[in-house]
């Protein structure tokens, strides 16, 4: 008899979509957290996230919006909290099309009216190291992509789903109205090393997933 042939990293991508949903999930819980213990009052409310059929220029598809399941559990759970306004949460995979085929994009974000919005990147951060089977395998650290004048959060979790483990690379950004975590897997960051991976990639992404998903109110 033949021996099986060996697991694609394609398979790995699949294989831990539910563990990413998962981590990311959790991050919503932390992003009404954190605003905890701020001063001041509350910014008005500019903007909103939307979920749109694709992101990136088309190049991943929208698969699942768990956005009035997962985000709406996370938001009724923290709508008491004194130092948050109006949240709603967009929870969303997407699928890679093309040249992306085979990876993975999943989006959890929040948005509403917060104080002290600029530590929201740190406790989305810290929230998604507390997905099931997530360890940090490259810390987080601040990233400006060339040409922007927005700084997101970066980091590279492993992720262990149906002893398959794999890279998680992703960045987070925050603002008065919108946050949001974004984890971007692909066949190749699946299975190098994590410290090989390019995070600086990850956070351009980031940032187009924030220009297509946040949109003026009225």
């Amino acid at each position: 008899m033949a021996p099986p042939p060996p697991r694609r990293s394609t398979a790995k991508v699949l294989g831990i979509t539910g563990g990413v949903v998962g981590a990311l999930v959790v991050v919503l819980a932390g992003v009404a957290v954190f605003v905890d213990g701020a001063e001041g009052g509350f910014p008005e409310a500019k903007y909103r996230m939307s979920v749109p059929d694709e992101l990136v220029g088309g190049t991943y598809r929208l698969s699942q919006d768990l956005s009035s399941t997962a985000g709406k559990q996370i938001v009724e759970e923290n709508r008491s909290r004194a130092n948050v306004r109006d949240p709603k949460a967009v929870v969303a995979q997407y699928t890679g099309q093309g040249d992306q085929e085979g990876g993975t994009l999943v989006v959890s974000g929040i948005y509403g009216r917060y104080k002290d919005p600029d530590r929201a990147r740190d406790y989305l951060m810290e929230g998604a190291t507390k997905g099931q089977g997530a360890t940090v395998a490259v810390p987080a650290h601040d990233v400006t992509p060339s040409g922007s004048k927005v700084t997101v959060s970066c980091q590279v979790l492993t992720s262990e789903q149906g002893g398959i483990r794999s890279n998680v690379p992703m960045c987070a950004w925050g603002d008065d109205n919108t946050a949001a975590a974004v984890g971007v897997i692909t066949p190749e960051t699946a299975v190098q090393d994590p410290e090989s991976v390019d995070l600086s990639a990850v956070a351009r992404t980031t940032l187009l997933v924030r220009k297509e998903m946040r949109e003026p109110i009225g």
